[in-house]
């Protein structure tokens, strides 16, 4: 009976192959006639009953390819396959006969018939893991095989995807038997030598070459395959199973819980079935939610996070944490209406509307590591009987979490690094180098030792953007917010006394008018420190007190409301402070950060950089940071143009967000750079988990630093660094001549005015004979704004 559908009037009609198909049984009739001599009668008679068959319509041994033949020959090809489609089988058998990589089923047996009856008349029935595009090359791999003897092993699986009455994918393995088909060479065919096997050995993929020694239509076909069908089902939702546990960036997958659905409800044979998760915290003993595309926890709802104990019963915490044995509950609403137990879990399935579950520990040999979750909204659909089949798929639900664990691990560290204790990417190939090291010493049972990790001969560039009076704005800020808390206490204290005449109050209004007076005249390193201390330790036990007194109630808690609760005091103007402190640093960070991939595109070097009141950065570049002999002087002077340009910028970037956002506090910065002409070595301190120069003399670099930024020009009370200007640091004529090229360049593109000017610094502990160059930036109102303005410019256009 034919099967499929039929589009062409012949098989070989729109297909590329080194195949012409016939289909023939000529080779399955020469095993009938081997059996007509055949001792047993009834096995002879059934023999010449096939050969009848064929003798009289000759064209089944001959072979045809005209597909309106299969029809025409239908009851015929029934009898000679009557013992290989046995209709005694054909209700259990999955069988069917076949051409090879054609989708054309000629004859079938009742089993398979019926599968594909229930699938729907809108199935289409595809070998789903057949690669189309290499057909003509697997059909040269049969040639060499079958007429050249060469043992190529080419077998794969192959599978029908076929969905149930319940539309649940079930999956169906394809044996083939292809004993009774015949390849012939047609006549002009070039034969495969073996310089020709070993030159295609080398060249699966390149068809053109496979044509040219299988040319289209070169060989006959003659006969046909039996295929032997197989449910398999479960080992293929074991192996679906495996196969998406395997997958990288799984949690980012939108398709990934669907899928594992699917694969569950295949595996268990239930449509209407889903999957969740819960992770074990044992240090906090509690479940948390598997953060991910589609993920969910029906243990937790709706929750983060519950405690254990919380969220199961004592029966069901031994079970699962303490046993690590699965179990189920196959008719929820029933246990919940019984009244008898108040089991958490039931309680939350039944608010979810589930009506049957299995909890499944994901443990190993160190303990519980997360539950399985597998529900339904229909009862005892889930239950003890066919929770048994997740035997066999929770050891590669273990390894995948035991992997995920060790990859969230090294996430976390890896965070940890990047955020906290980063190692420059530049420098990373000696700390790993290291590490390899330590790992050899002990797995060859020696002492592991983490070498010092040191780079010597190499050019510092240090450089700063930093607020100007930062100090002095942070103290006028706490200024306010003391003054407007000790007047908020005070009129309180004031309309206390009114109530109660006590002289107390007069004493602490006194104290309080003392503090505000020495606030506006006399503010002192301490004071925010001893007002502090004086409204904690005697007004807030008073104020609590008169919490008492129903008049007073509203005051106190509109003062209590506005305390913040981290700094315990009014923080509404430091706040903007740190806000606008904070913020510049966020940006200028980000700037820096993002102009610094283009800097080490240049030439690699070692970068770091840190907020402070402003920010501040580090660069290290020499031959032995970037361990290939390239380094030439060239990367140096770049890196350092570099440098002054991006300053500018930052500056630029400053102050286009002061007109832009209007901070509630007006700063200004001020940029510096420090030039050090001798190469130094760095060393990587363990303890501080950050580089720092070697030796005494590299030791007056740190120094200068540290020092230089707060340095008078000499003979004057005037800060070296001016806001509104960038200033360059050095002691060497050399660096005097290279900077001064650097600034005429800069000016030639508007980044920086003609003022310049050369200036003496006042000599530091130590350090003698500083130099500066200064000079006016320019600056622009936006990215795109191609007209430059100096900072007083500048300043106009912000206090506008």
């Amino acid at each position: 009976m034919l099967l499929d559908k039929i589009y062409a009037l012949d098989i070989n009609d729109n297909i590329e192959s080194p195949f012409v198909m016939k289909v023939s049984f000529n080779k399955l009739l020469a095993q009938y006639e081997r059996l007509i001599n055949a001792d047993n009668h009834f096995i002879a008679a059934n023999a010449k009953r096939v050969l009848k068959i064929a003798d009289d319509n000759p064209v089944l041994r001959d072979g045809f390819s005209d597909t309106n033949l299969f029809k025409q020959y239908e009851t015929e090809i029934e009898g000679i396959l009557q013992d290989s489609f046995s209709p005694l089988l054909t209700n259990n058998e999955i069988k069917t006969a076949t051409i090879p990589f054609h989708n054309f089923i000629f004859n079938a047996s009742e089993r398979f018939k019926s599968i594909l009856k229930t699938a729907g008349k809108d199935f289409d029935l595809q070998i789903k893991n057949m690669p189309e595009d290499q057909t003509y090359i697997i059909a040269c791999t049969i040639i060499l095989n079958f007429c050249y003897g060469f043992n190529l092993n080419f077998k794969r699986p192959f599978f029908y995807e076929i969905p149930d009455a319940n539309g649940i994918m079930r999956y169906y393995k394809i044996l083939y038997n292809a004993d009774f088909i015949e390849i012939i060479p047609k006549k002009d065919t070039p034969k495969i030598t073996q310089e020709d096997y070993d030159e295609l050995l080398d060249n699966f993929e390149n068809i053109e070459l496979w044509k040219s020694k299988f040319p289209p239509s070169s060989y006959d076909f003659k006969g046909f395959i039996i295929s032997n069908i197989f449910d398999v089902t479960d080992d293929q939702s074991i192996s679906n199973i495996k196969s998406t546990l395997i997958g990288e960036d799984k949690r980012k997958d939108e398709n990934f819980m669907e899928d594992f659905h699917e694969i569950f409800r295949s595996l268990l044979g239930l449509k209407d079935i889903k999957v969740g998760f819960s992770i074990y915290n044992k240090d906090e003993d509690t479940f948390e939610r598997v953060y991910g595309v589609g993920m969910s926890s029906y243990l937790l709802d709706k929750l983060e996070t519950a405690q254990c104990t919380d969220a199961l019963c004592n029966w069901s915490y031994n079970r699962l944490l303490k046993e690590n044995k699965y179990f189920s509950i196959s008719d929820v609403n029933k246990i919940y209406e019984s009244g008898k137990s108040c089991a958490p879990h039931i309680k939350v399935l039944h608010s979810q509307g589930i009506q049957s579950a299995i909890f499944a520990p994901i443990a190993n040999d160190d303990g519980l590591m997360g539950i399985l979750e597998i529900v339904s909204e229909q009862s005892k659909v889930l239950n003890s009987i066919n929770a048994n089949k997740l035997i066999d798929v929770m050891p590669f639900i273990i390894s995948a979490v035991e992997r995920s664990k060790s990859e969230e691990e090294n996430l976390i560290e890896a965070i940890i690094q990047q955020e906290c204790t980063s190692i420059h990417t530049s420098v990373h190939w000696r700390f790993e180098k290291e590490a390899r090291n330590f790992i050899k010493d002990q797995l060859n049972g020696l002492e592991p030792n983490f070498n010092k990790i040191a780079f010597d001969g190499v050019y510092p560039l240090y450089g700063q953007i930093d607020i100007k009076g930062s100090s002095e704005a942070r103290n006028t800020a706490t200024q306010k917010d003391l003054t407007l808390q000790l007047n908020q206490i005070k009129d309180i204290v004031l309309e206390a006394c009114k109530l109660e005449n006590l002289p107390i109050y007069e004493q602490y209004t006194f104290q309080i008018e003392k503090y505000l007076k020495d606030l506006k005249t006399n503010f002192q390193v301490d004071s925010e420190q001893r007002i502090s201390g004086f409204i904690k330790e005697e007004i807030e036990p008073i104020l609590k007190h008169l919490l008492t007194i129903e008049t007073l109630k509203v005051k106190i808690d509109e003062y209590f409301n506005s305390i913040d609760g981290q700094t315990n005091a009014i923080y509404h103007y430091r706040k903007q402070y740190d806000d606008t402190i904070s913020t510049i640093n966020r940006e200028m960070a980000s700037l820096l950060d993002q102009k610094q991939v283009e800097a080490q595109a240049m030439y690699p070097h070692y970068f770091e950089r840190y907020k402070t009141d402003g920010v501040e950065h580090n660069m290290y570049i020499g031959e032995s940071i970037t361990k290939e002999d390239s380094f030439n002087p060239i990367y140096l002077y770049n890196l350092r143009l570099w440098q002054m340009q991006v300053m500018c910028e930052m500056e630029n970037t400053y102050y286009q967000m002061q007109i832009q956002s209007k901070f509630p506090v007006q700063l200004d910065v001020a940029s510096m750079i420090l030039v050090f002409s001798q190469p130094l070595s760095i060393s990587f301190r363990m303890d501080e988990k950050q580089f720092d120069v070697d030796g005494t003399y590299n030791a007056r670099y740190e120094i200068v630093k540290k020092r230089v930024d707060k340095a008078f020009i000499k003979g004057t009370n005037e800060r070296v660094t001016q806001k509104g200007k960038i200033t360059i640091v050095y002691s060497q004529k050399e660096d005097e001549r290279e900077y001064l090229r650097y600034v005429r360049f800069l000016q030639s593109k508007n980044y920086l005015d003609t003022d310049v000017e050369i200036v003496e610094l006042e000599d530091l502990q130590a350090v003698t004979g500083l130099k500066a160059i200064r000079v006016s930036v320019l600056y622009h109102r936006s990215d795109n704004d191609k007209s430059y303005y100096t900072y007083d410019d500048l300043m106009k256009e912000i206090s506008s």
